[in-house]
């Protein structure tokens, strides 16, 4: 992704010739040997102080006439960058709206957008939620790490994190306005390691938790209550520590690496990893001695939704409660529900969040493994003793 910084704005918004050079120079070089599939024209220019907001359209129009010329125009993208700022309201979520202040710009740019297949483009910051309103928005709920949920009071939908409930107020205001096609890119968000005395969130273990807990939410492709199983394209920010910036001390420490190349802290990018939580959040830790089963109080629509959700956009190999297979027996819907929510629990780290499935998951301290197996009759989620030696439990194959 490449940017085209505001003080640029002007000169490329008046002239395609502009356009042209820049991208025969600073691009056409470099392609396709570097994979560049978007160009950012533009960065939050509702936070500049000299109003370029004007200036973006037809700045993009010109950068997208220049890559038609070379036929790159459906393999590079145009778009631009924006603060959460260009909301008005994003709380609850499906009140999100658009600032009627930009709207003169927002419009045409929207257009452009959905015209073009662009995704718009938006850098969240929970941290800055948390910090500038602590009374109002917990730590855990900045963290995902949060056990309990926020009802939207309009959709009735569940957050848990502020993340969704961010994206999804953006995924409102864009529907109020009748872009119902623009998909939304998350081109910065992280967490600082380091911060002043009135920054006590800014710490490495936080930093961790939330761009593990991040990684994993956004590989897992489980979407937002709105956009369930909806793919999410998250850059994380930022790589390096920036000593120089200017403002608080946060500021300066949000790379994932100091200068000289060693990391902030440890960070799993495979999302399969555990979160070091020792001194961060009131989250549950996968440590092995805990499991999630379905509840047999849910009602058989609810258990089935989830289920297939889980099946689904959760990313749970259910092969195996197939016809035939391993796990099929006993051939009832909280046995197959159970399956699938101890395999996304276990997958998703283990947390009070991964056995939520609208609460009708139920998390146990016993384990399944080993039970005895003339309790089978009377646990309905402890699956049969399999043929070829394997035993199954709640998502578990082991050898027997």
């Amino acid at each position: 992704m490449v940017g085209v910084p505001n003080s640029d704005l002007l000169a490329f918004s008046q002239f395609q010739s502009n356009a042209d050079s820049w991208l025969k120079n600073s691009i056409l070089p470099y392609y396709p040997a570097t994979k560049i599939t978007y160009i950012t024209v533009g960065l939050e220019v509702t936070e500049s102080p000299d109003n370029a907001s004007a200036l973006v359209v037809p700045a993009m129009q010109n950068i997208l006439t220049a890559l038609k010329k070379v036929g790159l125009h459906k393999r590079i993208k145009v778009s631009s960058t924006h603060s959460l700022g260009v909301l008005s309201r994003s709380f609850p979520p499906s009140a999100g709206a658009f600032n009627s202040s930009h709207a003169y710009f927002l419009k045409p740019m929207l257009e452009f957008l959905a015209e073009n297949q662009s995704p718009f483009m938006i850098d969240l910051y929970p941290y800055y939620a948390y910090r500038d309103s602590p009374n109002n928005v917990s730590l855990d709920y900045a963290l995902f790490e949060s056990s309990s949920e926020v009802i939207d009071p309009n959709t009735g939908l569940l957050y848990t994190n502020m993340f969704d409930a961010q994206i999804d107020a953006l995924y409102f205001a864009l529907m109020a306005l009748n872009f119902r096609t623009i998909r939304i890119m998350v081109t910065e968000t992280g967490w600082p390691s380091k911060g002043s005395s009135k920054e006590k969130a800014a710490t490495p273990d936080n930093a961790q938790t939330y761009n593990t807990n991040l990684i994993r939410h956004v590989i897992n492709d489980s979407g937002t209550p709105a956009k369930p199983g909806e793919e999410l394209d998250v850059y994380i920010f930022s790589l390096f520590n920036e000593n120089r910036k200017p403002g608080m001390e946060s500021e300066r420490n949000w790379g994932l690496f100091y200068p000289d190349q060693t990391s902030v802290y440890n960070l799993d990018f495979t999302g399969k990893g555990a979160v070091d939580m020792t001194n961060s959040g009131n989250g549950t830790k996968s440590n092995g001695t805990t499991w999630c089963i379905a509840s047999s109080k849910a009602s058989e629509s609810d258990l089935q939704n989830a289920l297939d959700w889980a099946c689904g956009s959760g990313n749970v190999d259910c092969s195996a409660i197939q016809p035939s297979q391993p796990c099929f027996e006993p051939d009832n819907l909280v046995s197959h529900a159970s399956f699938a929510f101890n395999s996304y629990y276990q997958q998703n780290g283990a947390s009070d969040v991964a056995c939520s499935f609208g609460g009708n998951g139920v998390k146990v301290d016993k384990d399944p493994r080993s039970t005895k197996l003339q309790q089978v009759t009377r646990l309905p989620w402890l699956i049969r003793l399999p043929p070829r030696g394997l035993k199954c439990a709640h998502g578990l194959l082991l050898s027997v």
